[in-house]
């Protein structure tokens, strides 16, 4: 293993233990405080394709499932630990500051929040791009041969649909707040619609 190997993999389970602390109580509030929640495969095969990618990317700091390392690509490997690390942690922050409005699944919590705030004030999901960047991040620090094509083909469409839904829900909920809201922040890259 690695120097950037060892980094990764300090990072990953910071990064992890940091989520789970964000996102304290989101998986409570899913069952207990649903006021809608769409039975849709967006619920759970994004969330499953994360994990499956997390698995890859542990496999990875052992150098399984990875290309060779040579100081060739060296550079490709630091400039993917940057944006892993980067984006990681703005995941994190993107959890944070939606509070106790976050949720697992797609759904629309009692007493729900708009949040337009933070990150969110220029992006609606940031989580789901930051998620996306942080894994291709990892991919690239690792030149894991599984993980980029995973993210690319798999994720990254799923996340974007799965957006897209929760677009739609809170349209649904918030109405002309969220069509002005809409009007402000980009989908899941800033000032793009």
């Amino acid at each position: 293993m690695d120097s950037i190997n060892i980094i990764s993999f300090i990072v990953l389970i910071v990064s992890i233990a940091a989520n789970s602390t964000a996102t304290k109580g989101g998986l409570k509030k899913t069952v207990t405080k649903s006021e809608r929640c769409p039975i849709t495969y967006l619920q759970k095969t994004p969330l499953n394709i994360s994990a499956l990618i997390l698995i890859l990317q542990i496999l990875g700091v052992f150098q399984i499932g990875t290309i060779n390392y040579n100081n060739e690509l060296q550079y490709i490997r630091i400039t993917g630990l940057i944006i892993f690390i980067i984006f990681a942690w703005l995941q994190v922050y993107s959890f944070k500051n939606l509070k106790s409005n976050y949720s697992q699944d797609i759904s629309i919590l009692k007493n729900h929040q708009l949040i337009t705030t933070g990150i969110h004030r220029k992006i609606r999901h940031p989580q789901y791009i930051s998620q996306v960047l942080s894994d291709l991040g990892m991919g690239f620090a690792l030149l894991g041969y599984l993980i980029i094509p995973l993210v690319i083909f798999i994720e990254l469409p799923l996340f974007i649909l799965r957006a897209k839904k929760e677009d739609e829900m809170m349209n649904e909920y918030f109405g002309s707040k969220f069509e002005e809201y809409k009007k402000k922040s980009g989908f899941i890259i800033p000032f793009i619609g």
